[in-house]
């Protein structure tokens, strides 16, 4: 059975049936020509999978979640099952990318993309918003967005989210604010028009390796990036294409394998994206997918990740490669979710729109819809009424 310091005993919900009766799977799974060994924390895996895309359908359907019976979900924080479902990807598309008002040319896009993702956090983009209106490259000027940003630090202010640590770029742009050398760097890559070589890109491949020529940015953030782009009309890539494993999913891995020495993470990934529909059925898992769109690539790296953090707690005796024990972000309930959107090239918003306007309608206010945007959404940002108190 697994313990926790702060839980004790976790209850038998949260691990297989395996697990709870003492028993240790070690199936095999044949991928590239080689047998790898699995541990419980693969089936958990799937297992994960469905109660937390379970957790979000509960949501935007205005039903109580069922992860209170889960005391890991309850009580720390995970993402979804699909990355473009989470609170940040779901901003960006909504309020960054495709908001009604926001300029719709390619320089634009990629100067709002970027500068949402650099700091990667809701409450900062708010602010900016508040004091300059609409952030455009028309209103953009280093020196007062600088400044600005300066003041909202000195004050105390935190304007990076701790998802992802950004290098400074202190080297390469000289500025003493690591939120300065990334302004530089927004201008370093518009100067070398950024935004149309990336719209004449056709393979996701080729996007990522031009956002790797960029400085400061690495692997990681550049596979991030550019799939953040491709949540808007610049790029059109398949996310079932390319895959580029990051360091937690690396260390999910290795809690789900004995040994994958000689195999790739890519390959694995790749493998549990094409074996979903697979081990849903051979463990009895009724999984319901994005109105018809199964897990991509992405979202079962990020699967990896998470699944990480989760054996922290359920599988402790299970070691991967970051020696990480605790799970440091606490889960803060939000409530019920609003409409979610998704780019408009994968064929979902039109399913939304009639579920929404079908069966849930008395359930949720009637919304203004223009050009694929939930109105509802926009009017009710989270972060607008923290944010004012903050800046004012």
């Amino acid at each position: 059975m697994a313990f926790d310091g702060d839980l004790g005993l976790l209850p038998e919900d949260t691990l297989s049936p395996e697990t709870r009766s003492g028993e240790i799977p070690l199936h095999t799974v044949s991928i590239d020509g080689k047998e790898l060994r699995a541990t419980p924390v693969f089936k958990s895996y799937w297992e994960f999978a469905l109660k937390r895309q379970n957790i979000f359908w509960e949501r935007v359907h205005g039903m109580h979640p069922t992860f209170v019976k889960d005391p890991i979900l309850s009580q720390y924080k995970f993402t979804n099952a699909y990355r473009a479902s989470d609170r940040v990807s779901q901003f960006l598309i909504q309020q960054v990318i495709y908001k009604n008002d926001s300029p719709k040319d390619a320089e634009n896009t990629f100067f709002r993309i970027l500068l949402f993702k650099l700091f990667n956090k809701i409450e900062t983009w708010c602010a900016l918003e508040k004091e300059f209106g609409k952030v455009s490259l028309e209103s953009f000027k280093f020196c007062a967005y600088n400044n600005f940003l300066t003041d909202l630090l000195r004050s105390g202010q935190s304007i990076y989210s701790a998802a992802y640590m950004m290098p400074s770029g202190a080297s390469t742009f000289g500025q003493k604010y690591k939120h300065s050398n990334h302004l530089r760097l927004i201008e370093w890559m518009l100067d070398r028009h950024y935004p149309a070589q990336l719209s004449n890109t056709a393979m996701m491949r080729e996007g990522f390796h031009l956002l790797l020529k960029a400085p400061t940015i690495g692997n990681f953030l550049a596979y991030q990036y550019i799939t953040d782009v491709n949540y808007s009309d610049l790029t059109d890539y398949s996310e079932q294409e390319f895959v580029v494993p990051g360091p937690g999913a690396l260390d999910g891995i290795a809690k789900c394998f004995v040994d994958s020495r000689g195999v790739s993470a890519k390959s694995i990934i790749e493998y549990m994206a094409k074996s979903q529909h697979e081990y849903f059925d051979r463990y009895g898992l009724e999984f319901k997918d994005l109105w018809g769109r199964e897990l991509q690539l992405i979202d079962c790296q990020n699967l990896f990740c998470e699944i990480s953090k989760y054996a922290r707690v359920a599988f402790p005796e299970i070691c991967g490669v970051s020696n990480r024990t605790r799970i440091k972000q606490k889960f803060r309930p939000r409530g019920r979710l609003p409409r979610p959107m998704y780019p408009p090239s994968w064929g979902l918003n039109e399913k939304i729109e009639s579920e929404f306007l079908g069966h849930f309608a008395s359930k949720f206010p009637s919304p203004v819809v223009a050009h694929g945007i939930d109105e509802t959404v926009v009017s009710s940002a989270p972060c607008l009424p923290a944010m004012a108190s903050h800046v004012e």
